[in-house]
């Protein structure tokens, strides 16, 4: 019997049971291809940190003495394609089993499960042993429940993996700190240096370019900064517990021009191309925790916590309990085109500016300027939900369909209708003076509603409200700014009205 195992590019688990025992007659393929290079437009960051993570773990398994076949981008037997791929192989090595990890996204289940119809040869999937629950284990939880409540889902998690818990009752006597989470970066303060490799990835992004692969974004190629082996994340996991978790639930919102990691963790990418294991890193985080309570809060590590085993988990539970209807939804009905400046960082609106340029520098930016900078103005300037998606799928490292399109179309685009969030996440410039340091010089006035420079987001964020009443007004979250709407004189509505149509007739512009 001879077996062909798959491999994704984002299922480099080092601690998979396939991966225990050798096998003289089971061989492991991995492909770059142009079928997961061209579906979107990626950043070249991204496309370089899994060319090279999925090489290095190809040599790892060589090194234990499994049997590895690897395509690279240019490899002259390579075609591109999934399918045509494996059936090359099955032909050439006189395969007579076939088996693969379950992808994490929809689109690639779809595609393995039409090659196991077609290569007439028998066929086993199994789990990729990472996540913490079953693909429809969320669907289940929340059975006859219109809304997805995240922490009710997260308190189970917490329960059920027995973390951060005494007799049965959350530690520290609170379930969640998230209101101990909201503080802005002081003025003179300086954040620690980040963690960064310098890895020269010449290489690979001379073969991106010859491949003439479409990518968007910036590189330093001689001193590439993402973890890219299994040492490299426990590294920088290791930094984050070391110089980073005392201040990170404080400052997780905060938002500056002045510096681009603060303390945040910036190990997703590791995580979902599963080089790491998520117990292994809240049990890292909890330890370092434990060894120094005394100079480290709980409100820092719990908020930790909550994202890797509630939130990440929950936003996976919900892609596949709604996919693919979905990739379809468009609650507001929205239907504007995305900005150009989207895709350069060229616009007055500094949090705006330094957001898309940071993304477009690393590929990277925290939860917040996704949500409340880049997500905000979308839904504020009716941005149709696609176009979102592609953009935010394209341009972040750790961007992978089933947690972009979740947190993308559910969470920030209020697309779903309130499957993932209970109201729509805008705001007005308010919200930005009060969590970052983007407004003070800005071509724009914080304060202004109309006028030149009245900052786009305060007329913005009333026209949203106007011209969406017919959907939101209902909402228990949302009326009292309804009401707030409706004390305003005619004469000053139809003023803020008239600015957000001028601001979006001259998008391109702002």
């Amino acid at each position: 019997m001879r077996t062909l195992r798959l491999i994704l590019g984002d299922q480099l688990n080092h601690q998979h049971s396939w991966l225990g025992e050798l096998d003289e007659n089971v061989m492991y393929c991995m492909f770059e291809m142009r079928q997961e290079t061209d579906y979107v437009n990626h950043h070249i960051q991204k496309v370089v940190a899994f060319f090279s993570a999925m090489r290095s773990f190809a040599d790892e398994l060589r090194n234990k003495g499994h049997q590895v076949i690897y395509f690279t981008l240019d490899d002259a037997r390579n075609t591109q394609s999934l399918e045509h791929n494996i059936e090359l192989l099955i032909k050439e090595n006189n395969i007579t089993h076939f088996e693969y990890q379950l992808p994490d996204e929809y689109r690639l289940d779809k595609q393995l499960i039409e090659i196991k119809n077609k290569i007439n040869i028998p066929t086993h999937s199994c789990d990729t042993e990472h996540f913490l629950t079953e693909r429809e284990e969320l669907e289940t939880f929340f059975k006859g429940k219109k809304m997805y409540l995240m922490e009710s889902f997260y308190r189970s998690m917490r329960k059920k993996f027995d973390i951060m818990m005494v007799d049965g009752k959350p530690e520290g006597g609170q379930w969640n700190y998230d209101k101990e989470n909201r503080k802005k970066i002081p003025k003179n303060h300086v954040p620690v240096q980040p963690y960064v490799l310098e890895k020269d990835v010449s290489e690979i992004v001379g073969l991106i370019r010859n491949q003439e692969i479409n990518t968007i974004g910036n590189i330093q190629e001689k001193s590439f900064i993402w973890p890219t082996t299994r040492k490299e994340s426990l590294d920088l996991l290791d930094f984050f517990c070391e110089k980073c978790l005392r201040y990170f639930g404080d400052f997780q919102d905060a938002m500056t021009p002045h510096y681009w990691a603060m303390y945040h963790s910036r190990i997703s990418f590791s995580l979902n191309v599963k080089l790491i294991h998520p117990l292994e890193v809240v049990r890292a985080v909890i330890g370092h925790w434990r060894k120094n309570e005394n100079e480290i809060s709980i409100s820092q590590v719990e908020g930790f916590v909550r994202q890797i085993i509630g939130w990440r988990e929950y936003m996976r539970g919900i892609y596949w309990a709604k996919m693919p209807d979905y990739a379809t939804l468009n609650f507001f009905n929205h239907q504007n085109p995305l900005p150009d400046w989207y895709w350069t960082g060229k616009t007055k609106m500094k949090c705006l500016s330094h957001s898309i340029q940071q993304s477009l520098d690393y590929a990277y930016a925290h939860h917040i300027q996704r949500l409340m900078v880049t997500g905000n103005f979308a839904l504020l300037a009716g941005v149709h939900p696609d176009e979102v998606d592609q953009w935010y799928l394209g341009i972040y490292i750790d961007a992978l369909d089933w947690v972009e399109i979740t947190n993308t179309r559910g969470m920030s685009q209020f697309a779903d209708g309130g499957i993932v969030g209970t109201k729509p996440y805008v705001s007005s410039a308010s919200y930005m003076d009060k969590m970052s340091h983007y407004c003070k010089n800005c071509h724009y006035n914080k304060k202004g509603k109309t006028g030149e420079k009245a900052c786009p987001f305060n007329s913005l964020y009333w026209n949203f409200y106007d011209r969406n009443r017919a959907l939101l007004e209902k909402n228990p979250r949302i009326g009292m700014m309804y009401r707030v709407w409706d004390r305003m004189d005619s004469e000053n509505k139809e003023a803020i009205l008239k600015q957000a149509d001028y601001y979006l007739n001259h998008i391109n512009e702002l």
